[in-house]
């Protein structure tokens, strides 16, 4: 069996009474003791700005945008060559779009990061 490493550092702060009583209150309910919970959860945490959204917003919000897209430009493609938009064309572009939705959107979220970090 393999022994975990050897923890020697700390990392405090301090809370108020009532912000205590939650955070002891999220622990128990997972289990875990109070510092073992905050050790997981600061070191699970995605690095994000204190008000700005998760990752996974980032990425709902991103598949909307993206099935948006596809359908807008499928719905103008369609009226500038003439065709008809009944009910049923219309579901069938939305299906489409929101099939591959969250992978197009995953696609230009990792395309966007590493243009930023090259």
């Amino acid at each position: 069996m393999v022994k975990p490493a050897l923890r020697t550092k700390s990392i405090g702060f301090k809370v108020s009474e009532e912000e205590y009583g939650r955070l002891e209150t999220a622990a128990q309910r997972s289990g875990r003791t109070l510092g073992e919970w905050c050790r997981e959860v600061v070191l699970n945490r995605r690095e994000t700005t204190p008000t700005g959204p998760s990752g996974a917003e980032v990425q709902a919000l991103m598949a909307e945008l993206v099935a948006l897209r596809t359908i807008l430009l499928n719905v103008l493609y369609k009226q500038a060559n003439g065709e008809g938009l009944t009910a049923e064309v219309m579901q069938r572009l939305i299906e489409r779009a929101d099939a591959d939705k969250l992978k197009k959107a995953q696609a230009r979220l990792q395309q966007a990061a590493s243009s930023q970090t090259s």
